[in-house]
């Protein structure tokens, strides 16, 4: 990939609780790891946690770039330790929880432009069905769904397929099951829900990568420390490592 022609991947999932925004953050870090510029945008709208995660402390944020208060570059900030660059969003404000058509649209357009200055642009989307996530999941180059094997999430992480089948019939969509028991596991969970998506959706559905489950990354995630820099030699890390090179 070259400057000008970046490539927008959004990371989602039916339920909270499933390591979405962990996942995002390492798979930011692996690809840069792989030399490419990254963009790790947090556009989870009232609950962004991706700043906490990463121990920052941003004082302007996604709201203020909405409200031109600040440009879309006076607002990232580069993480060395990870080697990628971060749009923080905002929690807790009933603004960034309750934004117009016009104003998500306007976070598409502004995620869109963000790829022409990076090589890969990882947007964390919200849990859930919200109008935020549909839109700017339809606008992704890729979404990657993520799972685990709990029945609630199967069924919500169907659900965020079957509407993005109907927002973007063409889009590329593909799953990622993370806290896998095993590989064998991890194959089997995806198996049901592509089984479904075929019988149900006549979709297809790639596997983008298996993720087991690993004691290390809730240690990483206490510690405020992107998991592929605390714990390099993981489980976790090589499954993480081995999706940015499947993407």
């Amino acid at each position: 990939m070259s400057a000008g022609n970046g490539r927008l991947i959004a990371v989602a999932s039916g339920k909270g609780g499933v390591g979405k925004t962990w996942l995002s953050i390492t798979l930011a870090q692996a690809l840069a790891q792989r030399g490419l510029r990254v963009l790790l945008a947090d556009a989870d709208f009232g609950l962004a946690n991706v700043d906490v995660q990463l121990g920052l402390h941003p004082s302007i944020d996604l709201m203020n770039v909405l409200t031109g208060r600040a440009s879309f570059k006076g607002a990232v900030l580069h993480h060395a330790e990870g080697g990628f660059d971060v749009l923080p969003g905002r929690s807790g404000g009933t603004a960034m929880a309750n934004l117009p058509a016009e104003a998500i649209e306007h976070v598409g357009l502004l995620m869109r432009s963000a790829a022409n200055a990076w090589d890969v642009v990882v947007l964390d989307l919200g849990a859930g069905l919200a109008a935020g996530n549909r839109h700017l999941a339809a606008v992704a180059d890729t979404l990657l769904v993520v799972t685990t094997d709990e029945p609630t999430s199967l069924t919500d992480a169907y659900a965020v397929l079957k509407l993005h089948g109907r927002d973007r019939p063409d889009g590329d969509a593909r799953l990622v099951v993370n806290q896998a028991r095993d590989e064998a596991a991890g194959r089997r969970t995806a198996a049901a829900l592509q089984h479904a998506c075929r019988t149900f959706l006549r979709r297809n559905l790639p596997v983008a990568g298996i993720l087991r489950r690993d004691e290390r990354v809730p240690d990483a995630i206490r510690k405020q420390a992107p998991l592929l820099l605390r714990y390099p030699n993981s489980m976790a890390a090589m499954d993480a490592t081995a999706l940015a090179r499947a993407l």
